[in-house]
């Protein structure tokens, strides 16, 4: 599936129009310099102001202004009955948002952390995903689910998932990650407006790298939450990265560079659907390319990615695509995990390796 345009099923703009309340007229100097965290705060608080149709939900989100703060505030200025506290029950949280969204409402879900999800996985993957479908496209459950997700946090058991190969594998669910705090401003302002069920995994490691936001009417600069994007160009060979490991990706073409390679970094941004068309076009300019996640490789997207594109892409390549993720076993305890994570070493150990063909 190739990467959709800027206007979002059900017609609306991917991006929010200058009439939109809640941010700057279109041409305004809005550019601020924000933590991931608080660009996802502010597009919250962006949206709440926007649409009085647009609530939150989830565990401790009002009070305590969730786990990550990232919806400290919010409460305050919207009230208990937009930003609810809800109950420790993920398959309630989700049952409930369906349920809005079938009256009328744009409910935006928190599940505190990747591994929770689970107990609400019948909810999205039976019901939230089918009912557009099942019902012909009368109904549509616009529906916005928050996952921190990924590792590096040195937390235990259930707190450093990567689940997305197991959302992806479902049609009918839109599934987006941000790497940055330009990106997360606008694709969950994007998600949240689709017509469509969005899930947006949170690199949570990742929650207080700062970056400058354009906070503008058009400051997404025409970028649909649904498309990769070229973040370093290069000729000699492409690493293909998403969420937490794209800065990863990006200190690996640095020190690639040094030793005279010109690698091209592509965000995917989208994991459902997948922007394969960048990702040819970057894939049939080097002729080599490093897919990288940290999800296990067994079963993730990186293997979809590299069967797609040798399909489209056979007679460019120079080498085989390669892949670099976790490793095929339940997520290890966190004095270890430095070694489970994909690092710059073993993207670079990838790389000198199509280098080999």
């Amino acid at each position: 599936m190739s990467a959709e345009s800027t206007t979002l099923p059900g017609g609306r703009p991917a991006a929010p129009s200058a009439e939109r309340p809640g941010q700057p007229a279109g041409g305004a100097a809005a550019v601020e310099t924000l933590t991931i965290a608080k660009a996802i705060n502010r597009a919250l608080a962006d949206e709440l102001a926007a649409d009085p149709k647009t609530l939150l939900m989830g565990e401790d989100i009002g009070s305590l202004g969730g786990v990550y703060r990232v919806t400290e505030g919010l409460k305050a200025t919207y009230g208990a009955d937009r930003v609810v506290d809800s109950p420790l029950a993920e398959s309630g949280i989700i049952g409930t948002s369906i349920g809005l969204a079938l009256r009328g409402y744009r409910p935006v879900t928190e599940i505190q952390f990747d591994g929770f999800v689970f107990p609400g996985f019948n909810q999205i993957t039976t019901q939230l995903a089918k009912l557009r479908a099942r019902t012909r496209g009368t109904a549509t459950v616009p529906v916005t689910i928050r996952i921190p997700y990924g590792g590096g946090i040195g937390s235990i058991e259930h707190h450093s998932e990567s689940p997305e190969a197991l959302f992806a594998h479902t049609p009918g669910l839109r599934i987006i990650t941000p790497s940055n705090a330009q990106d997360a401003y606008w694709m969950t302002r994007q998600g949240i407006q689709s017509q469509d069920p969005v899930i947006i995994f949170e690199p949570k490691r990742r929650y207080w790298l700062k970056g400058q936001v354009d906070l503008a009417a058009d400051g997404h600069g025409g970028l649909g939450a649904f498309q990769a994007q070229v973040v370093r160009t290069g000729t000699d060979a492409t690493i293909a990265a998403y969420g937490p490991l794209v800065p990863v990706a990006l200190a690996a073409a640095n020190a690639a560079a040094e030793d005279g390679r010109s690698i091209e970094v592509v965000d995917l941004r989208s994991l459902s659907p997948i922007d394969f068309d960048t990702l040819q076009a970057s894939l049939e300019k080097t002729g080599r390319m490093v897919i990288a996640h940290e999800a296990p490789t067994f079963g993730g997207l990186g293997g979809e990615i590299a069967a797609r594109l040798t399909e489209r892409s056979f007679l460019h390549l120079e080498a085989p695509i390669i892949r670099v993720g976790g490793f095929h076993l339940p997520y290890p305890p966190s004095r270890v995990e430095e070694q489970y994570l994909p690092d710059l070493d073993r993207i670079l150990d990838a790389v000198d390796r199509t280098f080999a063909y």
